[in-house]
C-alpha cells in the first residue's frame, strides 16, 4: 500500500486481513470493477460488518504478480471516483507495476510503500 492508503486504512480501522481477502478474491477472478489499464476496484468490509456498507479500494493490479492499494473511501462518503482520477490511477499503474524489486525495496525502506502482511504476520523491523 502507498503511504496515503496506509494513513487511510489506519484512520478507518481497516486491518490487513481484510485487505488480503480483497486480493485473494481478485486472484480467484472475483473483481468488483475492472477499470482497465491494470486498475481495479474492490470492496472491503468494515470490521464486524459486510462489504456493501464498507469501503471501496482502488488497486493497481497485475494478476499473480503485484497489487498496490493506492486509494480508498467509505461507500457512504462518495459513490465513485471521477474520470480524471481514473486516468491518473491508470498512469500510475504503468509506472508502479513496472518497478523493479530493488526499486520497490527502496520505496518500502523510505516508507512510501508498506507491505500488507497476510493473516497478521509480523512486520519486519529495520
Amino acid at each position: 500500500m502507498n503511504a496515503w492508503f496506509e494513513r487511510f486504512a489506519k484512520k478507518e480501522g481497516l486491518d490487513q486481513t481484510a485487505l488480503w481477502k480483497a486480493i485473494e478474491l481478485a486472484e480467484q477472478g472475483s473483481i468488483d470493477a475492472d477499470l482497465g489499464g491494470h486498475v481495479i476496484k474492490q470492496r472491503v468490509a468494515r470490521s464486524g460488518g459486510g462489504k456493501s456498507g464498507g469501503y471501496r479500494t482502488v488497486i493497481l493490479y497485475r494478476k499473480e504478480e503485484r497489487a498496490f492499494f493506492v486509494y480508498g473511501f467509505p461507500k457512504s462518503a462518495r459513490a465513485n471516483i471521477e474520470e480524471d482520477e481514473e486516468r491518473a490511477f491508470k498512469k500510475m499503474a504503468k509506472h508502479v507495476l513496472n518497478l523493479s524489486d530493488t526499486q520497490l525495496e527502496k520505496l518500502v525502506k523510505s516508507r512510501e510503500f508498506k507491505e500488507v502482511k497476510r493473516n497478521g504476520e509480523k512486520e519486519i523491523q529495520e
